[in-house]
Formats: C-alpha cells, structure tokens, sequence
C-alpha cells in the first residue's frame, strides 16, 4: 500500500500529464467528432447521399482539413496548457473560442473545395463544434474525476487532524483548496463569526458552516466533529479575535493555527511545517503596514549591500528582505559564526542567484571593515551590528561605546572614504532622553553620524570621489522574539513549568515585529535626503505582565495555578515606562503615516570628533566613571535610573 502511495504521490500529483499529451488527445477528441457528425449527417439526410458525392480520397481530405483546422488553433489558443484541475470560468471560455476558431478555419476550406453542398457543410460545422466541445469538456471532467479519485486513495489511509477553518471569506476558501491534498489536515468545516444561527448552517465549498457565540457551542463543535484544532487564514483574522477565539480554544485546550503567508507556499501547496500553533508575537503584531515597495526594490536592486550585525535578529531580516530584491551582491558582517554560519545556508539555499558573501570581523576593526569596503565597494550600508542589552551595558559600559560609537564611526567614515551612496544605521528608542549606557551610547552614534552628514553637506568635510555619502538613522523600539528578549526568556520558562518573572507589575513596552520594522528601514532609506533620524510608529504600549500572562494562557495552564508570575525588581538602568517616539511636539511628518522625522539637538562635526576620540580613549583605558562622567557631559538629557551611576547627575 505504500508503494501505492508513493506512486501515485509520484505520477499524479508531483508530475502532471504533460501538455503535449493534452494536445494530442485533444486533436484525436478532432477527428472522432468531425467522424461521428459526418456519419450522423450521412444516416439522417434523406434528400442527399453524402457517400455518392465523395470519394474516400476527399473524405480524408476533408477529415485532414479538420484536424489541421484543430492542430493550429489548439497550438494558437493554448488550451493543452491550462491546468485541467484548477480550470475555472474563463478557461472554458477559452475552449468555446478554440471550437469556434476551428470551425471558422475548416469551414472556409470546406467552401473553397465545394466537395459537398454549402447547407450540408453549414450543418457539418455547427454538428461538429457541439460534439467536439462536449468531448473536451467530457474529457478533461473525466482527468478531474481520476485525479480526485487517486487523491483519496493516497490520504484516505493518512491519520489527519480534523480541523475547522475560521471565516468564510476568499481567503478561507482558498485555504481550502490549497489543503485538500494534504495528508496531514482535513477540513471538516468552516467556523463563522458571531450569528443567531449556531450549529448547522449554510454550506461553502462543499462544507458546512458553523456558527458560535460562545464557548458551550464551541465545546458542542468541536466535540460532534472530533476537531483537533481550529485554523486561521491570515494574522489579521487572528488578532480580531484574541480577545474571544483564541481565550475560548486556550481554555478549552484546542490548538490554534495559524497558515503561513503566500510567500511560504511552494508550487500551490502548503508544507506541514508552514502550518504551525499560533505564538504570542502573532497576537502582538498589527496589521500589515503599507510600503512602496516598487521604489525600494529600484533602489536596492542590483547594487552592492553590505550589512553589519548580519546574523543578529534585525541584520538577518534585512538580508532576507534584500536578497529578494535582487540586489547585486549581499555582503554580510558579523563575528557571530555559528548564526552567521545558518543565515548563509538559509539565503544560498533561498535565493541562488544574489551572491551571498559572508566576512567575519568586528565593527571594532578598523583594518578588517577596510578589508569588506576595499574588495566589495558597497554602495549602501545597513549598520545594525551592535550591544542592546540594558543590564548587561550597565556593567560593561566601555565594550557599550566601543561597539556602538567607535564601531559606528570606524563604517562612517569608511563610507565617506569609499564614496559608499548611503549608510543606514539601526537605533533604539532608549536615545530618546536615555537613562542608561545602551541607550546614550546609541544617542552618541545617532549625533556623530548626523554631525558628519551634515559636515559633508555643508562642505566641511571632502569625500572622496563625486559621491556625497547620505546618512540615514532609524528609531524603533523592542522587535517581538529578538535574541534575549522577553518572549523568548517568558517561553523558556513556561516550557520548564515556571515560574515567569517580570521586573515590575506596572513596567510597559512598545513592540514591533521584526519584518515589519526592517520593511519601515527601508521604506525610510528610500524617501530620505540624508542626514535625517526617522522615527516610527510603535503603537500601543504592551503591558509586560499583561504578556506573561497571554503566554502562560495559550501554553494550556492557568495564572497563579499552574504556573506564578513573580516580580523581581528592576534591573540596572531599566526604567518602567519607554519614551514615545513620535508625537507631534518631538517629530515633524513625513509623506507615510507610520514614519516621522526626529527633532533633535544638532552638533558639530569637529566637537563630535573631539568627544568620540576621548570616549575611545577613556574605553581603551577602562577608566569606566570617567568614561559615563563624559558621556553624560555630551549628552546632558542622559540621567541615570535604577544604576550605580546616579551618584553622578548629583
């Protein structure tokens, strides 16, 4: 039985009849009919016999005609290569088209020739289209019947999961279509949004749909249909429902997943693994914000990118992204191996003509990023190599500047040098008015950057070449499942049965999703004129404790029973509340509505150079007070929260 399976997995499903097969059966499908309408019209005409008119050579004659007729339009129309299985309307009406043309084609041959009377041929023609319409027809409803039967027998002996799809719109019904092969899910219904009609109702795609109001006739469903897990179409369908659904089926213990997005489905099918449970970061995303993404992939096409911090969370989404544009070549930067390793096996194996050029070095290295920028010449760079970890740069504040400041100016000024088009650097929202090392060390990148653009601007300082490099900088808050963010330390501790600790009960976050904000970094590079620090819209503010709890809910286990919610106090230079990025009073508009520009403190170029070469004097020296005292005398807003460096705004 298995071989069975896998010869029919093999022949009817993975290589499809190939369409010169089509054609040829279509032209037999030819002849047979204009056969059977010559004899049809022979047996009932009364007043003419057609067998004395011709001879068996203009018989053939007339039959070559025919098929030649067919042979030509078939090839003109292509209708041996439309995909029987997935025909719909309008191919049809491209077989009523081929039939017609046919006809038209034969019958001015047959008048020409004059081997029968014109009312005989009339009828000839109009006896043959109905005939050899209905045998194409006929023909390909008999494939789809084969096929259709093949498919039963390959999933009927598969164990797959009852599930329900939520919703009833196109995109459901497509989710539909695209799992009747699978041998792993099968529909047995559709679930609809709130309605008076509950259980039993109309019927879509061959399959009944339910209504629900609440969690007992959910319980009813589920158990009379024996389903294991209920299916989102789309993210947005998801989030509509976290509030009501998804707290049902949580309680309830039913799994929830949610279909992968059209980029995941390879050659109109969807992959078990695409399929996979819902996670708190879908719940957290919003709806898909709206880019120009025509202009971004102009922009980035076919030229030289190179990408700091590639194999970090945000540098490794900007590889992904770009590499789909079809850039020239990607180099990608990092001193991460083993991640820097997976993120070029997963672009070559995804993307097989972008060169992928992986270099493993450290923004720290001046000689070793001159090496990346002298073999490669990259025409824009993203500069997202960096420390972001809050408690971790509280207690190590010299290694905070050396990466984020001096490794920000080493790329700077290496772009200015190699007459690089633009440099992208990725900021945080803890520059805004910082309270900690990480977060003035990004505002002290962010103003040595802007001071440089602006020096080049102003023709201060000279680059090399006739290219003005253009410095962007983009502001985003936390990006949900980043390396050693809270969702996964949360997750990590669920899995080992808790408990799930949170600094503070009253501590808030903004998130954004990691594809979302790489999509705005683009988006900002493109619409920027240089020397500018856009900031986006981060939403809603997520209560921490709010998060922990979701987690625990949809693992299956309830708060404070199965598994505690502990507070820990906060940590070194954490604060309770993130500074909003954009409002009116601090950021200017922009032509998208997500992205705005900062206002901030400009400062000059040369007192910029001065205060970064003593921060690398004090790092190198390790003489760590006095390197916070300078940092704080650059940027005054800087005040020091829940650290060992308080005693220092004093």
């Amino acid at each position: 039985m298995t071989n069975l399976r896998d010869f029919i997995r093999t022949y009817a499903f993975e290589r499809y009849m190939q369409s010169w097969v089509i054609a040829c059966i279509d032209v037999v499908i030819s002849i047979v009919a204009f056969a059977l309408s010559f004899i049809c019209i022979a047996a009932l005409s009364e007043t003419i016999n057609l067998m004395d008119i011709l001879t068996i050579k203009n018989f053939m004659i007339l039959l070559a005609i025919s098929t030649v007729s067919a042979m030509i339009t078939i090839l003109a129309m292509k209708t041996h290569r439309i995909i029987i299985r997935h025909a719909m309307l309008a191919d049809m009406g491209r077989l009523v088209m081929a039939v017609v043309v046919k006809e038209i084609v034969c019958g001015i041959a047959l008048f020409a020739l004059n081997y029968i009377p014109a009312k005989i041929v009339t009828i000839l023609l109009l006896l043959d289209m109905v005939i050899f319409y209905c045998g194409l027809c006929g023909v390909r409803i008999l494939m789809i019947v084969v096929y259709e039967s093949l498919k039963q027998v390959l999933v009927s002996s598969s164990k797959r999961k009852n599930i329900f799809i939520f919703g009833t719109n196109d995109k459901s019904t497509a989710l539909r279509t695209r799992l009747l092969n699978s041998p792993h899910y099968k529909v047995v219904g559709f679930l609809k949004e709130p309605t008076s009609q509950k259980i039993g109702g109309n019927t879509l795609s061959g399959l009944t749909v339910f209504g629900f109001e609440n969690k007992n006739d959910i319980h009813q469903l589920v158990a009379k249909n024996r389903v294991q897990a209920i299916l989102f179409p789309t993210y947005e369908a998801l989030r509509a429902e976290q509030e009501r659904l998804v707290k049902i089926c949580s309680a309830l213990k039913i799994q929830i997943l949610i279909a992968p997005p059209i980029d995941e489905i390879i050659d109109g099918k969807i992959m078990q693994s695409s399929i996979r449970e819902i996670k708190i970061e879908d719940l957290l995303g919003r709806d898909e914000i709206k880019i120009s993404i025509d202009e971004i992939v102009a922009n980035f096409k076919g030229k030289s990118i190179l990408v700091t911090g590639a194999a970090g969370s945000i540098g490794s989404e900007l590889c992904r992204q770009l590499a789909s544009f079809g850039v020239g070549q990607l180099v990608m930067f990092d001193n991460a191996e083993t991640p820097m390793h997976n993120i070029r096996l997963e672009l070559e194996e995804r993307f097989r003509n972008v060169p992928i050029i992986p270099i493993i070095g450290d923004v720290r290295l001046e000689q070793r990023l001159r090496f990346a920028f002298e073999k490669y010449h990259p025409q824009v760079v993203f500069h997202a190599a960096a420390y972001k970890h809050v408690p971790l740069m509280e207690e190590n504040p010299c290694e905070a500047v050396y990466v984020n400041v001096i490794g920000t100016r080493n790329i700077a000024e290496l772009c200015v040098e190699y007459g690089t088009e633009m440099m992208v650097m990725i900021s945080t929202d803890k520059a805004v008015n910082p309270t900690n090392v990480m977060g003035c060390s990004k505002r002290l990148a962010e103003i040595y950057v802007q001071s440089l653009g602006k020096a080049i601007s102003d023709g201060k300082v000279k680059c090399k070449g006739e290219t003005k490099t253009k410095f962007v900088t983009t502001r985003f808050g936390n990006v949900l499942g980043s390396n050693g963010s809270v969702i996964p330390r949360f997750r990590e501790q669920i899995m080992k049965g808790g408990p799930v600790t949170v600094t503070h009960p009253d501590i808030t976050r903004f998130f954004m999703t990691i594809p979302e904000a790489c999509r705005l970094v683009m988006e900002a590079a493109t619409m920027s004129c240089g020397n500018q620090i856009f900031v986006f819209d981060m939403g809603k503010s997520v209560k921490i404790v709010d998060l922990a709890r979701r987690m625990i809910e949809l693992a299956g286990f309830k708060v404070g029973k199965d598994i505690k919610i502990e507070f820990t106090g906060l940590r070194p230079g954490e604060k309770l509340y993130e500074e909003v990025l954009s409002n009116e009073e601090n950021t200017t508009k922009t032509d998208h509505e997500k992205i705005r520009i900062a206002i901030v403190r400009e400062y000059d170029y040369n007192e910029a150079v001065n205060a970064v070469g003593k921060l690398k004097e004090l790092a190198i020296e390790v003489r760590i007070t006095d390197l916070v005292k300078k940092m704080k005398e650059i940027v005054p807003e800087y005040k020091s929260k829940n650290s060992r460096f308080e005693e220092l705004d004093k």
